[in-house]
């Protein structure tokens, strides 16, 4: 058994972040520190809290290393970005004129056209999911004609949903027994 020595500040403290943090993982880190300070066996708070007596170990040392500091996630930087940050407001432009002002034979943009003309233009090779992460971070949705007219449109937008019937008619009809 671990013994823990806590003064009323860092109790108090636990007991805080304990009672108003949305993140889980802390809000057990600082349950296992505090039922530590109070002499109750490792193997009771890893059954209660649903972990291994070596977490609890872990949270201990880390508190007793760093505080309440200690005990919080600390995430990893994660893979850097293939297309860098300098050359974001370069493709907005280019998806903002289209890929006909950019001297391409397309009527619009799709990830993997904009990943091809990135490799023409800079050298950068990048895939499809690589283009379409980087048009989600930057809040960009590619153009799509077909719903853009038949949003705008009430006259089109009858008219497909005529044909559509239609369609789904004869479909009935070809499927009907004689």
């Amino acid at each position: 058994m671990s013994r823990l020595e806590l003064s009323e500040e860092q109790r108090s403290e636990l007991e805080a972040c304990f009672r108003t943090t949305e993140d889980r993982r802390l809000r057990d880190r600082c349950q296992a520190v505090l039922m530590t300070a109070r002499s109750r066996p490792q193997q009771q708070i890893a059954e209660d809290l649903g972990t291994t007596t070596r977490n609890i170990q872990r949270f201990v040392a880390r508190y007793r290393a760093g505080g309440l500091e200690g005990l919080r996630i600390q995430w990893a930087p994660g893979k850097t970005p293939l297309i860098p940050e300098e050359l974001g407001p370069t493709i907005l432009d280019w998806i903002r004129q289209g890929p006909r002002a950019c001297g391409l034979k397309r009527a619009n943009w799709t990830h993997v056209a904009l990943a091809d003309f990135l490799q023409l233009k800079t050298g950068i090779r990048v895939r499809e999911t690589a283009m379409g992460d980087f048009c989600r971070r930057h809040g960009v949705r590619l153009y799509r004609p077909t719903y853009r007219f038949l949003r705008a449109d009430p006259a089109r937008q009858q008219q497909a949903r005529q044909e559509l019937s239609e369609k789904n008619s004869r479909r009935k009809q070809a499927t009907l027994p004689s």
